[in-house]
């Protein structure tokens, strides 16, 4: 293209037949790329009005579109004419400098012990609950905090009756004293609910000094 354009751009001066035969390239050639130029005046217009609306929609979204969701969006958006190809929303992106959010990849927090004991499934995959106190489901999540990669751990319970959080207890790590917190606290809230004393049993809240 360069070439071509050399010639274009000095034509009158030298020659066409003599310029393309110094610079090596082909006459039929450069008369059919001087024919495109006009089409391709269109393409790059059409391209800069494209790229004008990718970058609203990328502001509108707080920059989390990556080409997928941005050819969906402007699929749909009648101020952007004609189809909107998704390897040409890809190419524009990319040479715009229009970059989505990527999502961290899920971090494993659980390593299953081949040799540790199965408990069986005391509800039988059954989360329904007749009255409050009687059957509680539990989790496990991790919060990352500060910026050197650290975490806290969340266990929480739910009663499957009320789906209410009814105990929780969060540290820095993930041994069985976690979870026997959260149960207890949930032991705790239902003697109160019954107006039983418990006795001293409850959560221990360990965090990050």
């Amino acid at each position: 293209m360069i070439r071509f354009q050399l010639v274009a751009d000095h034509r009158h001066a030298h020659g066409v037949k003599r310029m393309c035969t110094v610079l090596g390239i082909q006459r039929s050639s450069f008369y059919a790329w001087r024919e495109g130029r006009a089409a391709r005046r269109q393409r790059q217009e059409a391209d800069a009005r494209l790229v004008a609306r990718m970058q609203a929609v990328h502001e509108e979204r707080d920059h989390t579109y990556g080409y997928r969701r941005m050819s969906v969006e402007l699929a749909r958006d009648p101020r952007v004419e004609g189809p909107v190809n998704h390897k040409k929303v890809a190419r524009l992106m990319r040479e715009n400098q229009l970059v989505g959010v990527h999502l961290r990849k899920p971090r494993i927090t659980t390593v299953k012990d081949p040799g540790a004991q199965v408990f069986p499934d005391l509800l039988e995959r059954d989360f329904s609950a007749s009255e409050a106190g009687r059957r509680y489901v539990g989790d496990i999540t991790y919060l990352p905090y500060g910026t050197e990669g650290k975490n806290l751990y969340l266990a929480t319970v739910i009663d499957l009756y009320s789906k209410r959080l009814v105990g929780w207890s969060i540290a820095e790590h993930m041994r069985t004293s976690l979870v026997e917190d959260a149960l207890h606290q949930a032991l705790n809230r239902l003697f109160a609910d019954e107006g039983v004393e418990p006795g001293a049993v409850g959560p221990s809240v360990s965090l990050p000094g």
